[in-house]
């Protein structure tokens, strides 16, 4: 089995928070964001990671982040470390894996966006036909297109924590109304061109979730971009409506999480040396047909 990162170790640098996937430290004016290959799932992090997953998590999140700052500007000041000596002993554990990156002030709201119908998404649209209240036509299947992409956000939970879903009105009570409006706004704007790059290297965005913050007064995108694990990939070749389709991220865990009927509580089962090393396969995938 490939060597794993599952948490890093920087004695003299201020420790602020773990994060699911990522530990966060403080750099003078700015913060640095290092992805670990730690495997989250269902809300609950598993004692096993996946290889060359933080690294891919990073690369991939570079790439989107660039190629919508026409639209929104992002939090990232550097992916290198060059430049600050006090991170220089500790190259071995954070290269290909860091975003050094602004102090933003986080928005306590997670954005999501469905261009199609899959996940729970889907459950809830066979028994209520609609999407976490937004009501959308009759007739549609399971990984069906939607006819416009919707903003579905949740609660921005803490570890451990099932985020849930929320109204666009319980956003507007969460972060005001014009906050609001820019998040749905951004958000949609920025799915719709990554779809759009990502349809012509023949993966479709079925979904995706973003984070944003405020810096200076105006929307930023924080965190990750269009990752495997924000995201739902599916092979454009194959893509099918009318059942669920292969992917390139994180679902084929889920699925396999499924199959085994485990209650999504702590503690995370076992998983098989297979799951793990098919996985990776999976994001690594991703990040050759994203990036090229």
């Amino acid at each position: 089995m490939p060597e794993v990162v599952l948490e890093t170790k920087l004695p003299g640098i201020k420790f602020l928070k773990k994060g699911k996937v990522r530990d966060l430290y403080e750099l003078k004016d700015a913060l640095l964001m290092v992805a670990t290959d730690r495997l989250s799932a269902f809300d609950v992090v598993f004692g096993q990671g996946i290889p060359n997953k933080g690294m891919v998590l990073t690369k991939i999140s570079e790439y989107w982040f660039k190629q919508v700052e026409d639209i929104i500007p992002n939090h990232i000041i550097s992916t290198k470390i060059d430049g600050y000596p006090e991170l220089e002993q500790f190259r071995g554990q954070l290269e290909g894996r860091v975003m050094i990156v602004k102090k933003v002030q986080p928005v306590m709201a997670e954005c999501i966006v469905r261009g199609y119908l899959a996940g729970s998404g889907w459950e809830e649209y066979k028994t209520h036909g609609s999407v976490c209240g937004i009501t959308l036509p009759k007739g549609l299947l399971e990984s069906s297109k939607l006819p416009e992409p919707i903003f579905t956000p949740t609660t921005k939970a803490e570890v451990g924590v099932h985020d849930e879903n929320i109204d666009f009105a319980e956003v507007v009570k969460l972060v005001g109304a014009k906050t609001a409006s820019g998040l749905r706004e951004k958000s949609i704007a920025v799915y719709k061109k990554a779809a759009g790059i990502a349809g012509k290297k023949g993966i479709v965005i079925a979904d995706t979730k973003f984070e944003f913050g405020v810096f200076d007064g105006e929307l930023m995108l924080i965190d990750e971009c269009m990752t495997p694990d924000s995201s739902r990939f599916w092979p454009m070749a194959s893509y099918e409506p009318g059942k669920g389709q292969p992917s390139f991220d994180k679902q084929f865990v889920r699925d396999y999480l499924l199959s085994i009927k485990w209650n999504k509580q702590p503690p995370a089962p076992t998983l098989p040396d297979e799951i793990i090393l098919k996985t990776s396969e999976k994001y690594l995938e991703a990040l050759r047909r994203i990036t090229a």
